[in-house]
């Protein structure tokens, strides 16, 4: 059979392990090729939306330690449900702020410069959002950020090297934060070697999962990571603007919260409202504020599915698709010139496709008036995210198809090459 057929791809479906699962969501009339910056709504998570929303309709504040999730312990319950995504133990994992506000945390409380270890290792190609949490928390310990956060260049726009990182590791170093995976080129980096060769050098590091949890399994416990945080809202569809995660490592457990605050007290001492707080005995402790109940319980229903299936099935699904994309795009793409620019290897690839071209933009505008939704990042790439548990081989094709057409017809030449206002 040949691989480059629609026939071919419906071969693939007939043989999906998971494909019970794309009934359990919301399907958009498009073609949903975004999953790794919203994932799509589902029945269960609808389900425990609406649960706490009846909760709060029929129990008022009772519904804090009488709902069917009692929300004063919803943030812990759902840390349990995670930590197996993370290979971590319940206690470790908790559900709560944002990404970007638990980077604030957990480097304000693991960022403790001595000596002459000032300085923050990250990267170039890493989040944004993460480069400006850093220079801030710099700025409040009195350090220019131009000089004592160091970013590690890529060789080449596209990949990190570990080596060079490793090489970066200094005796000036104090902390370490770097990405899972990157999320223009989907890179995974090599979470144990570089968890290995910061404690070799007594430097704590941390990673940002975003684009990986609920896409990859993960061994931080097993790996001796020091902390990591993520948000729930990519693929483990958890909803737009949904609660973060975080994780940090049971022998930090006595570590003073950086930022504190009253919802990281021990339970039982909470309400006693004395002015010096009695922090949680695990990973509650760096919680701050009350937590945002409705923006938590589609989390709920998302990871029974997340546990059901597995995230080592998920895993395989996810890079069957991403290898059938990048196998389509070589052989029915190859008079235009798109450049792959994610790992070949599966170890080293995540769960998206990025997919380069001078005219990215142009080209993405095309695709969703072909009923297709991608993601554009400038200034050139195109991100395609075959999710594992809505997406199919058959769209898959069908997404490539669109692309020669879109290419031989120069469709995208009607658009301006500029990005959206939200790419």
């Amino acid at each position: 059979m040949d691989p480059a057929t629609l026939e071919y791809a419906i071969h693939l479906d007939n043989k999906d392990i998971l494909h019970t699962y794309r009934e359990e969501f919301y399907l958009l009339p498009q073609i949903y090729m975004d999953g790794n910056s919203l994932g799509l709504l589902s029945k269960r998570a609808e389900k425990t939306l609406l649960d706490s929303l009846q909760d709060w309709k029929e129990l008022g504040i009772e519904g804090w330690t009488k709902g069917r999730e009692p929300w004063f312990y919803f943030s812990e319950k759902l840390g349990s449900q995670l930590a197996p995504l993370v290979g971590a133990s319940p206690e470790e994992v908790l559900v709560t702020g944002s990404t970007t506000v638990n980077l604030h945390q957990l480097t304000a409380t693991f960022y403790q410069p001595t000596g002459k270890r000032t300085k923050i290792l990250a990267d170039e190609l890493t989040f944004p959002s993460d480069l400006y949490a850093l220079q801030s928390q710099l700025s409040l310990k009195g350090y220019n950020p131009d000089t004592h956060l160091v970013c590690v260049k890529s060789r080449d726009g596209r990949f990190l090297d570990e080596d060079d990182i490793i090489e970066a590791m200094t005796d000036e170093v104090a902390l370490i934060i770097l990405p899972t995976i990157l999320y223009r080129s989907g890179q995974i980096l090599d979470m144990k070697r570089l968890t290995v060769e910061a404690h070799k050098r007594d430097i704590l590091i941390g990673f940002d999962g975003c684009h990986s949890v609920g896409a990859i399994p993960h061994r931080f416990n097993d790996w001796d990571v020091d902390f990591a945080y993520w948000c729930n809202y990519k693929h483990l569809n958890g909803g737009p603007g949904s609660v973060g995660g975080l994780f940090v490592n049971k022998k930090h457990f006595r570590t003073l919260p950086g930022l504190a605050g009253w919802f990281g007290s021990r339970k039982d001492k909470q309400f006693d409202m004395e002015h010096t707080l009695t922090q949680a005995p695990d990973a509650g402790a760096y919680q701050i504020g009350t937590p945002h109940v409705l923006s938590m319980a589609p989390i709920l229903g998302s990871l029974e599915m997340f546990n059901e299936a597995g995230i080592e099935a998920i895993r395989q699904k996810s890079l069957q698709l991403t290898q059938y994309l990048m196998d389509l795009i070589d052989t029915e793409l190859s008079d235009y010139p798109f450049t792959i620019g994610s790992p070949r290897d599966d170890i080293r690839r995540g769960g998206h496709v990025s997919v380069e071209h001078a005219e990215a933009a142009r080209i993405c505008k095309s695709l969703k008036e072909y009923g297709i939704i991608p993601d554009f990042r400038a200034p050139n790439i195109i991100r395609l995210a075959p999710v594992a548990l809505y997406s199919t081989f058959e769209e898959v094709w069908k997404v490539v198809q669109a692309l020669k057409e879109i290419m031989k017809e120069k469709h995208y030449e009607k658009f301006p090459n500029e990005r959206e206002v939200v790419a």
